[in-house]
C-alpha cells in the first residue's frame, strides 16, 4: 500500500491551484519555421531518478499523449515515412529538497523608554522536506542531432495522492505551461 501511495504522489505533479516555475531554452540561430514534423527520441519517457516507484505505463502514456497535443496545436505533425524534422524526448524528473526556516522569539530592543526590554531572545530554525516534479520537453534537430529548444515546468508535490483524473488534467496544464511558448519569439 506504501509503495503504490509514494507512485501516486510522486508521479504527478500538484493540481490546478499550484504554481509552475517555467524554465525554456533554445538556439536562437535556428529557423523554427522550418521545422514542420517530429517523431520520438528513444527512449521517449526518461525518469529521474530511474526508480521504479516512480516508472508508470499510466504516467508515460499521459505525457507523452499531452506532449502529442501541445505539439500538434502549435503545427508540428508527426512524421509519416519516419522522416522528421524534429525528434522529441520528455523526462519526469522528482526531487527531493529540503528547506530551513528560522523563528527569532523573545527580547527586543528599544521601547517607549529606550534600552532592552523583553525576556532572553532565541533562534528556532525548522527543517521542511518536500519533493518537487519536474516534466521536461527537449526538441532536438534531426539533421545534427543538437538540442534547440528545452522547455520544463517544476511543482511542489501534494503529499496526498490525488485522482487518476486530477494526474491527466495536471499533466496536461503542466505540458501545455512547458510548450505554450514554442516556436521561440
Amino acid at each position: 500500500m506504501f509503495r503504490r501511495t509514494l507512485l501516486l504522489s510522486t508521479t504527478l505533479l500538484l493540481t490546478a491551484c499550484q504554481n509552475y516555475n517555467v524554465n525554456r531554452d533554445y538556439d536562437s540561430t535556428r529557423d523554427f519555421g522550418a521545422y514542420r514534423s517530429w517523431s520520438w527520441k528513444e527512449p521517449a519517457l526518461q525518469y529521474s531518478p530511474d526508480d521504479p516507484r516512480i516508472k508508470s505505463d499510466l504516467t508515460e502514456q499521459r505525457i507523452l499523449d499531452a506532449v502529442s497535443q501541445q505539439l500538434d496545436q502549435r503545427g508540428l505533425r508527426p512524421a509519416a515515412n519516419g522522416k522528421a524534422d524534429l525528434n522529441v524526448q520528455s523526462w519526469l524528473i522528482v526531487d527531493e529538497r529540503q528547506q530551513q526556516t528560522s523563528y527569532n522569539y523573545g527580547g527586543a530592543w528599544g521601547g517607549y523608554w529606550g534600552g532592552y526590554w523583553g525576556g532572553p531572545a532565541y533562534t528556532e530554525t525548522r527543517t521542511y522536506n518536500y519533493k518537487v516534479a519536474t516534466i521536461q520537453v527537449d526538441l532536438y534537430d534531426s539533421k545534427d542531432g543538437k538540442l534547440v529548444w528545452r522547455g520544463s515546468a517544476e511543482q511542489i508535490m501534494k503529499s496526498a495522492p490525488p485522482s487518476p483524473a486530477e494526474r491527466e488534467a495536471a499533466i496536461r496544464e503542466t505540458v501545455a505551461k512547458v510548450i505554450e511558448q514554442y516556436p521561440p519569439h
